[in-house]
């Protein structure tokens, strides 16, 4: 006959250990007043044996805790009102003053972004473990819960755990945080369970998709850039209609293109229809717009109108020159043309305006976070709790929000966590 696993029983439960499940943990614990020996148990329960990996890996491995100034423009997703509480509820600046209490120190970048001084998601990581550990937490790892049940007043989780995911695992709560995460980087743990978990509740997915992720090309030219970087801004077109611009780096790459600008709008194309007839273009200069080109041009025409087309843009605007011959092989110009012989306009207008041949994205295994996900308006604004079901609650990446890149979604997960933390507490 098999042997009967127990049963762990606990105030409350969070699924998920990720920056959000660790931080609803932590400040559930804060709220319960938890010391040794106390009546209260908040269960912790992750996946994978090695937990975090999100915040080891995320700004290079630096982990960009937050941004100096956050507001809901900053967010897609769910209602812009839903996600203005959530950030006053616990905002950056006590998300600096939280770090600096367990030992983290934050150092403003002039890019508005808050990275820890030593550099190392891995200085945050151990911070939020040590804390969990001194506030009695009962983290467990390797834990795979698979489905949620509720009778009366009390939460059945169950699920498999140890290293080959065969041990039965029960456990119940009075209270559960659903902090599982989405489906960006699957080999971190995130599977989509939690959004089968929601559904099976009655709560609306917002269906999902790769978010943060880089583009992809079949433009052979593009491609030979591959490494180079340059301030760009982008626009996304539906049905020929502009409906967003982002702006910031740019990479070219041996796929397609990266960086923060190209990930930005990424979301915007993944939701995109074929009907909708997406397209996104470039402005190379973002500093610069057609009139103030052309007296650039003019003035640099008027001193050296023999000089070379392409070297007015590499001297100008210091364009890279391997950019400009690809730049100019695209607009069937000879880059040889000296600059008294050019006709202006159309290429000048290219330039701000270059139709980028995007044909998809790399996708969930290279996208830092999810579009979609469980329906804000199902969700109580006030203490992250589901309007559908008592007890249950929900935080991070799992809702349908998802933040532009800087240091927005970690903050999401630290706010929408302590909100959903401390309000899992109340009322015991």
């Amino acid at each position: 006959m098999a042997k009967q696993s127990k049963t762990e029983i606990a105030d409350v439960a969070v699924v998920g250990a990720g920056a959000a499940g660790l931080l609803a943990a932590i400040m559930a614990a804060r709220a319960a007043g938890l010391v040794a020996g106390a009546r209260f148990k908040i269960l912790l329960l992750d996946t994978r044996e090695k937990i975090g990996a999100k915040i080891l890996i995320s700004g290079g491995t630096r982990c960009n805790v937050t941004n100096r100034e956050v507001t809901p423009s900053d967010y897609q997703g769910g209602p812009a009102h839903f996600v203005k509480h959530v950030l006053e509820s616990f905002t950056p600046a006590e998300t600096i003053r939280f770090f600096d209490e367990i030992g983290v120190e934050l150092l403003l970048e002039p890019s508005g972004k808050y990275f820890p001084t030593t550099h190392s998601g891995k200085t945050v990581l151990d911070a939020l473990l040590k804390e969990a550990e001194r506030l009695h937490i009962d983290l467990q790892k390797g834990v795979k819960i698979q489905t949620i049940t509720k009778e009366k007043d009390l939460f059945h989780l169950s699920g498999k755990k140890g290293a080959d995911a065969k041990e039965p695992y029960r456990a119940t709560a009075r209270r559960v945080v659903l902090a599982t995460g989405g489906l960006s980087y699957p080999e971190t743990g995130s599977d989509g369970t939690g959004l089968v978990i929601a559904k099976d509740f009655g709560h609306t997915i917002v269906p999902t998709a790769p978010a943060l992720t880089p583009l992809t090309t079949e433009d052979a030219d593009w491609k030979t850039l591959s490494g180079i970087t340059m301030p760009v801004r982008l626009s996304f077109f539906k049905q020929g209609k502009k409906q967003t611009d982002t702006e910031g780096s740019f990479l070219f790459t041996h796929f397609g293109f990266s960086g923060p600008a190209a990930l930005d709008v990424s979301r915007h194309w993944t939701r995109a229809a074929p009907a909708d007839d997406p397209r996104i273009e470039a402005s190379f200069l973002p500093g610069e717009t057609e009139e103030s080109l052309k007296r650039r041009f003019e003035a640099y025409r008027g001193k050296t109108a023999d000089r070379l087309l392409k070297s007015f843009f590499i001297e100008e605007f210091l364009l890279p020159e391997r950019f400009v011959e690809i730049f100019l092989k695209k607009t069937a110009m000879d880059p040889r043309t000296p600059v008294g012989k050019m006709k202006k306009g159309a290429l000048l207008h290219h330039l701000l305006n270059c139709p980028l041949p995007v044909t998809g994205v790399v996708g969930y295994k290279k996208a830092e976070v999810t579009a979609g996900g469980v329906d804000l308006r199902e969700i109580k604004v006030s203490s992250m709790e589901s309007k559908l079901v008592a007890g249950l609650y929900f935080t991070g990446e799992i809702l349908d929000v998802d933040g532009r890149i800087g240091g927005f979604n970690f903050q999401w997960a630290w706010s929408s966590g302590a909100l959903a933390g401390r309000s899992a507490v109340k009322g015991f």
